[in-house]
């Protein structure tokens, strides 16, 4: 009897086969990053349901000139600003609460081969929707700039989900400020950034600040959140030369 229950078990293990699957949690798997040192893992975005704060990086691929360049800084500039108007006219239009409007950029540093920009997002699929769009319409800019077509950015854009006032303080000083951390300037207000626009230094800008005038209106937006517009500032305003240059 014992014997006959042991054929029956092995005959039961015999026919109990393992399929493999093409999907699922499996080493290795999933949409590798580009590039040769792509810096961005392909890990799951936190997930938000109000509006918020973020601070974006975006890379673009290597042998690309300057973005810094009087040329492309102007079509990427453009980029961004158009998208803006957008917003503020889908707004107009649809008289949509703050809640339920798109990603706006209230702030961005362009450097030689990256970007930084701070933005509002309602959520992380308004988020990802927004920088989708962003991307392709900075990507085209600067292809028109250059005369050229393919791929522009490395791989996906960072982002920081910025959740208290002394975070955000942190990362507008960090951004408007990032060409004193490359060395890309020593003194004054970056003009390849939305620094010229941005009210909150503790000391007045003056002509000797600003290397070239900026032209005309504000390319970003106004913050709509309560910690871009006013939290972040009971820590005090930004000091000019907040981060040392780097040597």
């Amino acid at each position: 009897m014992k014997l006959n229950r042991q054929r029956v078990q092995r005959r039961r293990q015999q026919m109990e086969f393992v399929f493999r699957s093409w999907g699922g949690a499996r080493k290795g798997a999933g949409r590798k990053p580009k590039g040769d040192s792509a810096g961005v893992r392909h890990t799951k975005r936190e997930a938000f349901r109000v509006l918020r704060p973020v601070h974006v990086s975006m890379k673009v691929v290597k042998g690309m000139p300057s973005l810094r360049s009087r040329r492309l800084f102007r079509e990427i500039r453009g980029a961004i600003c158009k998208s803006v108007v957008r917003e503020n006219q889908k707004q107009e239009q649809e008289h949509l609460h703050p809640e339920k409007l798109g990603m706006q950029v209230t702030h961005f540093s362009i450097q030689s081969n990256h970007l930084h920009l701070v933005v509002e997002a309602p959520s992380n699929d308004s988020l990802s929707r927004g920088m989708q769009g962003l991307a392709i319409r900075i990507a085209k800019a600067i292809n028109r700039g250059l005369a050229r077509a393919g791929t522009v950015f490395a791989d996906r854009y960072f982002a920081h989900i910025l959740k208290t006032p002394l975070e955000v303080k942190r990362a507008l000083a960090y951004v408007l400020e990032n060409a004193r951390k490359h060395g890309s300037m020593r003194s004054g207000i970056d003009p390849c950034s939305s620094a010229p626009w941005f009210d909150g230094r503790r000391r007045p800008i003056d002509s000797a600040d600003i290397p070239e005038a900026p032209p005309g209106a504000s390319p970003v937006a106004r913050a709509r959140s309560w910690l871009l517009r006013v939290g972040w500032r009971k820590h005090g305003l930004i000091e000019l030369g907040a981060i040392a240059p780097r040597h």
